[in-house]
């Protein structure tokens, strides 16, 4: 079993910045991919970015490209979001993910952290 926790979440004024980490205990993945996502009030859950195994390949959802950065830390299994320049929009709970091979669907969630921008 596999357990993904988020910390980092708060309250910021628009146009600061905040780093999100997920750190995943009870399994040490020897490849897969790691996400986040987030959900706003009223609004589905949607993909914010994700990043490989290796880290050599990342994707981001349009809204956030340019602004957000995801990294991680195989040797600490702990995955990042460094969040700048962060909008009003911005707000939502952040959720981070992780699928159990190379490819596949996303098996494991966390929590979630809330994270709110004011305007």
């Amino acid at each position: 079993q596999v357990q993904l926790v988020e910390s980092g979440g708060g309250l910021v004024q628009a146009g600061g910045s905040l780093r999100l980490s997920c750190a995943a205990s009870g399994r040490t993945f020897s490849s897969n991919i790691m996400g986040w996502f987030r959900q706003a009030p009223g609004k589905e859950r949607g993909f914010v970015a994700h990043i490989t195994w290796s880290g050599g390949n990342t994707y981001y959802a349009d809204s956030v490209k340019g602004r957000f950065t995801i990294s991680r830390d195989n040797a600490k299994n702990t995955m990042y979001l460094q969040m700048n320049s962060l909008k009003p929009e911005d707000t939502a709970v952040y959720y981070c993910a992780a699928t159990s091979a190379e490819a596949g669907p996303y098996v494991y969630w966390g929590q979630g952290t809330q994270v709110t921008v004011s305007s």
